[in-house]
């Protein structure tokens, strides 16, 4: 982590994905902060997305899930996400957070630490 001064960056993103269900987001939020890939997630919903899926506009209520884990823990987190939706191609979309308060990055980067105890 770099700082908190937003010119070079936190190393803290924030990861969002959408799901059709409360329990199937509860269930990524959980995966994901379980296996120390995220150190906090929020379930938010029901949302209306409306899209193109295969030539035709649609609107479904999904559930959004967003995450927040370091740079260095992302291609995990997007492994894990991806084997553990059901979506033919889920939205996992990264933020990067320039900046916050130093106390609560930190606690971001301790809790992702894969080599930190469980």
């Amino acid at each position: 982590m770099t700082g908190t001064d937003g010119a070079a960056g936190t190393g803290v993103l924030t990861v969002l994905t959408t799901t059709d269900s409360p329990e199937k987001a509860e269930a990524l939020a959980r995966g994901a902060v379980a296996a120390r890939l995220a150190a906090c997630a929020q379930v938010t919903g029901p949302v209306t997305s409306v899209y193109r899926w295969e030539g035709e506009v649609r609107a479904d209520r999904e559930w959004q899930v967003l995450l927040k884990t370091t740079a260095a823990r992302y291609d995990a987190l997007e492994a894990q996400l991806r084997a553990a939706h059901d979506y033919d191609t889920p939205e996992i979309i990264a933020t990067p957070v320039v900046r916050g308060g130093a106390d609560y990055l930190a606690w971001v980067a301790a809790e992702t630490d894969g080599a930190a105890g469980t």
